[in-house]
């Protein structure tokens, strides 16, 4: 065993994280669905979503038995949407070809929708006590850091150096310590900003500190400019009613629902008539951005009241919803946060 990997292991053992919700089991499901929702988001953020889905969807069975619908609106407000679509679809690909059974099979477990190589790994290490190494964020940042690696370590050429590191460092035994470990020390000591090298078991190896170049490692991501795009959401109320529309299954909150959209306020007259509905336009509501990965969202909100529509009308992929029951439906964040303002808003007046 590298020393390394020793040391890393019998740090986790005492100051690792051993309490979080999805540890100390082996089931291959809850581990998986706690890894897919901590791609990309913090810990402190997934607990809470963690626990309620796992009230709702206990088993693959129960996972893959729901409704897309069902499985969004449990996600909602976690974002990366695609993440909780591909776990529905793999939860139904895993009843349809391994007889509702997690595979065990390495290959396998990576051709299910939503895991790639790394994923893959934490999951057979922690489920199966397989050797197989990870690769996420955290470990990108203490590899790189520990034995100097230059470049953005999502690069292709970097990432392949990264790999074939963090290869080397296996141990063939206290595969679950370890693995653990590697993400424990990029959370919570090897991070991004203020890492804490003092009390880092790695700190009498780690090539970054002996160089002094921690805060420069790993290599930023190559700065580009962000595009933004601006669209217009139409809140159109109807008493205590509001109407959603569903977003087509793929893309920007694919499978969601949320409020029509206009390019402009100037387009929004014309969205408006395709609803054959006379309104009144109502109290504006503030403004406000979303980032996404890609690009940033300016949303300005429009109310209008119903004067006059048929009780029956709702197009296909069209709800009428109470503005409580609209805030806990399936919805993005930023048509939450509109929601709430207006929920306020009415309660005032």
């Amino acid at each position: 065993m590298s020393e390394f990997s020793s040391r890393l292991i019998a740090w986790q053992k005492i100051h690792g994280r051993h309490d979080l919700p999805w540890q100390n089991t082996t089931d291959p499901y809850a581990i998986w669905v706690s890894e897919i929702m901590l791609q990309q988001t913090q810990v402190t953020a997934v607990i809470g979503y963690y626990a309620k889905f796992m009230q709702r969807f206990p088993s693959i069975v129960s996972l893959a038995e729901a409704t897309q619908e069902e499985v969004l609106q449990h996600w909602s407000g976690l974002g990366y949407y695609s993440r909780a679509r591909n776990l529905h679809h793999a939860a139904q690909r895993i009843m349809d070809e391994h007889h509702g059974e997690f595979p065990q099979d390495f290959e396998s477990m990576q051709a299910l929708p939503g895991i790639g190589r790394s994923t893959a790994a934490a999951i057979a290490s922690f489920a199966f006590h397989q050797i197989q190494t990870i690769l996420d964020g955290n470990v990108k940042r203490v590899l790189s850091r520990h034995f100097l690696v230059e470049g953005w370590p999502s690069k292709p050429s970097v990432e392949k150096i990264l790999w074939s590191l963090a290869e080397t460092l296996l141990p063939q035994q206290n595969m679950v310590a370890y693995t653990q470990g590697l993400m424990d020390l990029g959370a919570t000591l090897c991070t991004r900003s203020k890492p804490k090298c003092d009390t880092c078991p790695l700190q009498v190896s780690c090539a970054a500190y002996r160089n002094q170049r921690v805060h420069e490692l790993p290599t930023p991501k190559p700065r580009k400019t962000i595009p933004e795009k601006n669209t217009t959401m139409l809140i159109l109320l109807d008493g205590d009613e509001v109407m959603l529309e569903k977003r087509p299954p793929t893309g920007i909150w694919g499978g969601l629902w949320s409020f029509p959209e206009a390019e402009n306020i100037i387009s929004s007259d014309l969205t408006l008539a395709r609803f054959g509905i006379t309104t009144q336009a109502g109290t504006p509501l503030a403004k406000l951005s979303h980032a996404f990965t890609h690009f940033k969202l300016h949303i300005e909100p429009r109310t209008f009241h119903i004067m006059h529509r048929k009780p029956s009308v709702a197009g296909v992929g069209q709800i009428w919803l109470s503005i409580d029951d609209a805030i806990a439906a399936a919805i993005p964040t930023p048509v939450r946060k509109i929601l709430q303002s207006l929920q306020k808003k009415l309660a005032s007046t």
